[in-house]
């Protein structure tokens, strides 16, 4: 009696861990179409397999599609760090290697899966011709986030992570004319469809938001100094993260929002 309770006990766990993913995945499904219209069967199978292997979600903007490819973001990662109680993550300023007068930095990072791994090592590098123009300056945070998510992608299986994508696309990317172009694309519109500077202004007066808080909301997500400094890509993200939250619990994400609010100064 007692191994038929138990083996019941586990298919009803089965059954609900198995509707939660078809849940999951639906929803990423739809989130993913709306911020980037049709996806290939081949984008789809990828998209099942992260949502079920990793459970990673696209409103929260753990995953972004790059022609046609999905990869997995710096928060999604740590998100997912979280969920498989990582014990603990260290980066380490390589000085031997880093020159600080050529904004060159070199981090190494090792993710501690449980208390009794041995660690998995990644190493992150950045200077100004490996990272985008928009965040010259902060090459050293770069590097160091770099070096968290190679260290995290060995760890959990995880394929190139978009924060990577930078230093690839410097070295086989077009001139910089077209970077200017892209610059001014984060806020423009190239198919019929509104701007996102509009599209997130209108979620702010649909949901009474506080434009200043969002800013600053949206600059963590999207791990820029400032929003006007996140491409198109990351914005977007954060768009249909903002509007899930906005749908499911306006309080909680105001709670989020107010902890974004600069402490007023004391008046002497």
């Amino acid at each position: 009696m007692k191994r038929e309770a138990n083996r019941q006990e586990t298919y009803h766990q089965s059954t609900n861990r198995n509707r939660r993913s078809s849940k999951a995945f639906l929803s990423n499904v739809r989130t993913a179409r709306s911020l980037w219209g049709s996806i290939s069967k081949a984008a789809m199978n990828s998209l099942r397999e992260f949502t079920e292997r990793h459970e990673l979600s696209v409103s929260a903007g753990d995953l972004l599609l790059l022609e046609g490819r999905w990869y997995v973001t710096h928060a999604g990662l740590l998100r997912l760090s979280e969920r498989k109680r990582c014990s603990g993550i260290r980066a380490v300023l390589q000085k031997n290697v880093s020159d600080p007068s050529s904004s060159r930095w070199v981090f190494k990072a090792t993710v501690y899966k449980s208390l009794a791994s041995k660690g998995f090592v990644g190493y992150g590098d950045a200077d100004p011709s490996n990272v985008s123009l928009m965040v010259h300056g902060a090459e050293m945070r770069i590097a160091e986030t770099r070096a968290v998510n190679r260290a995290l992608r060995k760890a959990y299986g995880i394929g190139l992570c978009f924060e990577e994508l930078g230093s690839f696309a410097r070295n086989s990317g077009p001139a910089p004319d077209h970077a200017a172009s892209t610059k001014h694309s984060t806020n423009g519109s190239s198919n019929g469809q509104p701007r996102l500077r509009d599209q997130l202004c209108l979620l702010i007066r649909q949901h009474s938001l506080d434009p200043t808080l969002v800013k600053a909301y949206a600059a963590d997500f999207c791990g820029t100094p400032s929003l006007k400094e996140a491409n198109r890509d990351l914005v977007q993200s954060f768009i249909a993260h903002l509007a899930a939250c906005a749908k499911e619990d306006r309080d909680m994400l105001i709670c989020r929002l107010n902890s974004y609010a600069k402490p007023a100064e004391a008046k002497p």
